[in-house]
């Protein structure tokens, strides 16, 4: 029991670590012997499979839902097209990172599983367009369907929005039964997955370790130039895509970057954008001079649905794994991943370990699935591995993109307090800001 205690109280990250550390050296001792306790993994990979529709389906809702329509005007409007557009360039830049440096590349993954032989399915760019409209949602739902899923599920959501801000207070009450249901149902979820992480390390262990007992210490390379392409990703996003769109309103992307650096750090580290809020909104008032009006509405949406950093990483890894399992993506599959992260953006904020999580949606829909023994099982368990390195610059990347939409909205909108930008961001010569 004491070893038990141990292992559910210690620290999850450094377990998960640990499972890749030890998987990687059980399979370089016992080579492909060591496939024999592959099924250990596949439990693993079955339990991720098992909440993902789950996963879409409530938390898509209730991030929709959460979006006020009475504060959907300008600045609502403005806040929300900036994030998906910066989320849609993210997607770009990660999938423009793998394409460059091919991580996965030589990896022959193809001869671990004997699964794995099918010829991926895709689909016309034409058709995915037109397919993201289902015609059964329930279809859609039961057969694994991820794009028409999520295309419903966000009407339904932001219908659901709509609704709780009717003046009729019938409507109202019953719309709040209807959000209250999905957003207790999102917390069973949140749950449901912090105890399957539970068994991350041990499914990444079984996986990893079959992974090296066929490749041999070949396969850190990959896992190298994967982390290098995605952290140098993060920051041509950083540069070009924040510094751009702060320097087209007058902002100094160089002044933005060291005020916003507190909460950039603290993201970093604590790996958590809701946990980071109260630092964010701080540096927002009283360093950047952005009204309350502005903050308090285009910050907490940040965390919700704006996502650069999980796009970014969903980019570069889709590319990683068609490459490791000897099928790299075609352009129509990376247009397809473009638009599947930028759908899902919107409810991933929410979920532990969401940019892993996602990322099963994501190769779900150009035809890479994540099923028990295959190979792209194997990728994705590499991926995994790592994940907590990667989960650090996804979410300090996705606090600062929060706040550059935010002076952006709030310049356009003359509501950034000029002066506090004239005298260096000193909290006790800046005006006061409403």
């Amino acid at each position: 029991m004491k070893v038990l205690n141990w292992y559910f109280k210690s620290n999850l990250l450094i377990r998960i670590l640990l499972g890749l550390i030890l998987g990687a050296v059980a399979g370089l001792f016992f080579g492909p012997q060591i496939a024999v306790i592959s099924p250990l993994g596949d439990i693993f990979v079955r339990l991720l499979k098992m909440i993902v529709m789950p996963v879409v389906i409530l938390t898509l809702v209730v991030g929709a839902a959460s979006i006020q329509p009475a504060r959907l005007g300008k600045v609502g409007g403005k806040t929300v097209l900036f994030y998906m557009l910066t989320t849609g360039f993210a997607v770009g830049i990660g999938l423009l990172m793998g394409n460059i440096f091919h991580p996965g590349a030589g990896m022959d993954l193809a001869g671990v599983s004997s699964e794995f032989g099918k010829a991926l399915t895709k689909p016309s760019m034409l058709d995915t367009l037109v397919n993201i409209i289902p015609k059964n949602p329930f279809t859609a739902v039961s057969s694994g369907q991820i794009l028409p899923t999520i295309f419903f599920t966000l009407i339904f959501g932001i219908g659901l929005a709509f609704i709780r801000d009717s003046e009729e207070e019938r409507i109202r009450d019953a719309a709040e039964t209807v959000f209250r249901f999905f957003e207790g149902g999102a917390e069973v979820i949140y749950k449901m997955v912090n105890w399957i992480l539970q068994y991350a390390p041990i499914g990444v262990f079984a996986l990893i370790a079959v992974v090296f007992g066929k490749q041999g210490a070949q396969a850190f390379g990959p896992l190298g130039i994967l982390t290098l392409s995605f952290y140098l990703g993060i920051v041509i996003h950083a540069v070009l895509v924040y510094g751009g769109l702060l320097a087209f309103f007058g902002i100094s992307p160089i002044q933005f970057f060291s005020r916003a650096k507190e909460a950039t750090i603290t993201a970093f580290v604590t790996r958590s954008s809701g946990g980071t809020l109260p630092v964010t909104l701080g540096i927002a008032q009283k360093k950047m001079g952005v009204s309350k009006g502005v903050f308090s509405f285009t910050l907490p949406l940040g965390a919700t649905i704006n996502m650069d950093g999980n796009a970014i990483y969903q980019g570069v890894c889709a590319i990683f794994i068609g490459f490791a399992i000897g099928s790299p993506l075609t352009i129509d599959q990376q247009f397809t991943v473009i638009i599947t992260a930028v759908l899902a953006s919107i409810g991933a904020a929410g979920v532990p370990g969401a940019g892993a999580i996602m990322l099963l949606l994501v190769l779900n829909s150009v035809g890479l699935k994540v099923e028990p023994g295959t190979t792209v099982a194997m990728a994705y368990a590499m991926i995994f591995g790592i994940d907590a390195l990667l989960d650090m610059g996804r979410t300090a990347l996705n606090v600062t993109g929060d706040l550059a939409v935010t002076c952006a909205v709030a310049k356009s909108e003359k509501e950034l307090d000029q002066a506090i930008w004239n005298d260096g961001g000193d909290s006790k010569k800046m005006s006061k800001v409403a």
